[in-house]
Parts: C-alpha cells; sequence; structure tokens
C-alpha cells in the first residue's frame, strides 16, 4: 500500500540508453535502417500476396497476417526507442508506459498464437494432402487469425490492469529500453502482495511459452514422421521446403522469448537484459521478412514481376 511519505512517479526514465550523443548517434542509425527495413519489408509481403491471386493460399494468408502483426509488434517499442535515443530526458509517462507494455505484449502474444496455427496449416498439408482443402478453407483461416488476435489482446489486459493500479515511488529510472512487466514492476512500492504477483506473472509468460512450444513442437513430429515415409528423396525435399520458413521463423522467435522469459537467474547484467531484449524485439522481426521473401521463391519472383511493371510504367 502507499505510504504517507510516498510519492507517485507519473513518468520513467530509461537508464539503458547511451548517455553520450556520439553512442546515441551509432545506435540510431542502425535501428532507424532495421525499423524502416521491418515495415517496407512487411508491407511489400503484404501487397504482394493480396495482389496475385496464385499466393492467396492459406499458407500466405497466415504469413501475410504474420507480416501485419510485426509491423505492429515493433512500432509498439522501436519509435520510442529511437526518440529516446536523440532525447536529452529519455522519458516516457506512467500511462504511456502501460499502453506500450500492452500492446507490445498484445501483439507478441498474437504472433505466438499464429505461429501456432501456422503450424497446424503445415500438418494438415503434410499428414493430410487430400482433406487439406476441405478442411483448411478461407473462412476458417480468417477464425484462426482473429481467435489468435482476440487472444493476444485479451491475455495481457489483466495484469496491465493490476500495474495500473500500483503505486511507484522512489527511483523512476528503468533499467531498460522500453516498458516490460519485470523492470516496471520492479520499481513498484512492493509488498509482499506484489512480489508473488511479480513471480505469478514469470510464471505465466513461462507457461504460455512452454504450452505453444509443445504444440507446434508435436505437429513437427508428425509432418517429420510423414516426410521420412516418402520414398523419393524429391519429394521428401520439397514437403520439408514449404516448412523450413516457418520452422526458422519459429526458433529464433521463440529461442530470444524464452533467453528472456525461461532464464533460470534475473541477476542477468544490464547489458546482457538488453542484449536479449533487442533480440526478440528488433533482430527478430528484421529476420523475418528476409527469411519469408528471400527464401521462397514465389514470393521472390511475384515481387520482381512487379518491379519490373514499376520500372516500365516510370520508363
Amino acid at each position: 500500500m502507499e505510504g504517507p511519505n510516498w510519492t507517485t512517479n507519473q513518468e520513467f526514465i530509461f537508464s539503458a540508453f547511451p548517455c553520450s550523443w556520439g553512442d546515441a548517434v551509432l545506435c540510431f542509425v542502425p535501428l532507424l535502417f532495421i525499423y524502416t527495413f521491418i515495415v517496407v519489408g512487411n508491407l511489400v509481403i503484404i501487397t504482394v500476396v493480396q495482389l496475385n491471386t496464385h499466393l492467396q493460399t492459406p499458407m500466405y494468408y497466415f504469413i501475410s497476417s504474420l507480416s501485419f502483426l510485426e509491423v505492429w509488434y515493433t512500432t509498439a517499442t522501436i519509435p520510442k526507442m529511437l526518440s529516446s535515443l536523440l532525447s536529452e530526458r529519455k522519458t516516457i509517462s506512467l500511462k504511456g508506459c502501460l499502453l506500450q507494455m500492452y500492446f507490445f505484449h498484445s501483439t507478441g502474444i498474437s504472433e505466438v498464437c499464429l505461429l501456432t496455427a501456422m503450424a497446424f496449416d503445415r500438418y494438415l498439408a503434410i499428414c493430410s494432402p487430400l482433406h487439406y482443402p476441405t478442411i483448411m478453407t478461407p473462412k476458417l483461416c480468417a477464425q484462426l487469425t482473429l481467435s489468435c488476435c482476440v487472444c493476444g489482446f485479451i491475455t495481457p489486459l489483466p495484469e496491465i490492469a493490476w500495474i495500473s493500479t500500483l503505486p511507484f515511488c522512489g527511483s523512476n529510472h528503468l533499467k531498460h529500453i522500453f516498458c516490460d512487466f519485470l523492470p516496471v514492476l520492479g520499481l513498484a512500492c512492493t509488498d509482499t502482495q506484489a512480489i508473488i504477483m511479480i513471480q505469478v506473472v514469470d510464471v505465466v509468460h513461462a507457461v504460455e511459452i512452454i504450452a505453444a512450444v509443445m504444440l507446434i513442437f508435436t505437429s513437427y513430429v508428425g509432418i517429420v514422421a510423414v516426410i521420412l515415409r516418402i520414398r523419393s528423396v524429391e519429394g521428401r525435399r520439397k514437403a520439408f521446403s514449404t516448412c523450413v520458413s516457418h520452422l526458422t521463423v519459429f526458433l529464433l522467435f521463440f529461442g530470444n522469448v524464452a533467453l528472456m522469459y525461461l532464464r533460470f537467474s534475473a541477476a542477468y547484467s544490464l547489458f546482457w537484459d538488453t542484449a536479449i531484449a533487442l533480440g526478440f524485439a528488433v533482430l527478430s522481426p528484421f529476420f523475418n521478412p528476409i527469411i519469408y521473401s528471400l527464401r521462397n521463391k514465389e514470393i521472390k519472383e511475384a515481387i520482381k514481376k512487379h518491379m519490373s511493371q514499376v520500372k516500365i510504367y516510370f520508363s
């Protein structure tokens, strides 16, 4: 509870950013490039899928949906990082911090659910190819995507609502590069109940990650079992190639998130906390458009076709 001599902080100061102007600029330039690449790359994927009828299949529908979420996932944190790097007072209001946490986690959880749905889609496509067209209909794709978003945007609400009721006093220096549950809770005027809730929040995130990993792992066990029964080498290669992009994104995304939330010790240095946060908030979204465009022959060909049309139009 809030004591009589406590004052409630209405803003936080990010203390993980470099203090010198030169170091800040050195961080700002690559981060701006990465953010621009993420937004443009994902918008290109969405546009290409929408403009090409032969790409309007369940697999590409989920890829474009993931690209849409990636844009908002990174927009929740990176623009504020960019402004903080160039600002003398690297502050964020309490309300802004709560909103940043909400949208970062809601879009992140939506992506986790969508990656699980994509694993289910690949399982049906490879393990039940004859029934796949009748099961994975456009209506079911839309329902699965909507369910993923509903789950993602509802799940963080209780945590955000609870954190908004906590008093924040004393130091307002947030030892992170964006607002996240554990760093923010560390600044609360905690009592025994709050400390227990901090541990509960950590466990809830761990359970969410483990559940999604187990579902995706189970899907791929079935997929690998079917692929190994295919006699021709070319058939096995073709079947597995349809899963490579999703599997790579899954390992990249969950690997970084697991480092953040499933670590056995909370005694990481500020440097490693920042590096891990950059991994799942910046680097993982940066590689996703590369994985889905450069490794996908159909998307590459569609992009080349539209680029040639643009050149002809302006020539």
